[in-house]
């Protein structure tokens, strides 16, 4: 059970943090604090050495520090830099690399797909959605949670944490 709750409980709240950047274009603070307080609770039940926890949570600092910097200068949403912070501490170091990569592909992609959309008319049906006419105003973001949101699962099961869950 416990093995199920590590496997799962990751990927449910990068699901979560996606959807809610989908029709808010937010994402909530408690979905951050959510991952970095399961990520303390997996590594004690996983019983990671000290020296591990302390290199994931220098590799969630380092690109908090990196992700404010971009919020700073109005590049990326709040949001999205705690969650890529969030994402990072469980990731760590040896998979912060392919993390990046991945979301920037899915990121690029969803960027240009939305771009694309906002080029279009909106059908009536779409005009009465609420998070659809966001998503169309020109004015608005790109909801890029979904990306690093993707690029977190998909990476995940690379992870020594994973690894660790499924040996349980």
């Amino acid at each position: 059970m416990l093995a199920l709750l590590l496997i799962v409980g990751f990927p449910a709240l990068l699901a979560y943090a996606a959807f809610s950047d989908l029709f808010t274009m937010t994402i909530s603070n408690r979905i951050s604090i959510a991952l970095v307080v399961g990520f303390f609770v997996v590594a004690g039940a996983l019983h990671l050495p000290i020296e591990a926890i302390g290199w994931h949570v220098a590799c969630g600092l380092a690109v908090l520090a990196g992700t404010f910097l971009l919020f700073a200068m109005g590049w990326i949403g709040g949001g999205d830099a705690k969650l890529a912070a969030a994402t990072a501490l469980w990731l760590g170091f040896d998979h912060l690399a392919d993390y990046g990569l991945v979301a920037a592909l899915i990121g690029g992609a969803l960027t240009l797909i939305i771009l694309q959309l906002r080029k279009l008319p909106m059908p009536g049906w779409a005009i009465r959605r609420e998070w659809i006419a966001r998503l169309h105003e020109t004015d608005n973001g790109i909801p890029y949670g979904i990306a690093l949101a993707i690029a977190g699962v998909l990476v995940y099961p690379d992870t020594s944490i994973w690894v660790s869950a499924i040996t349980l």
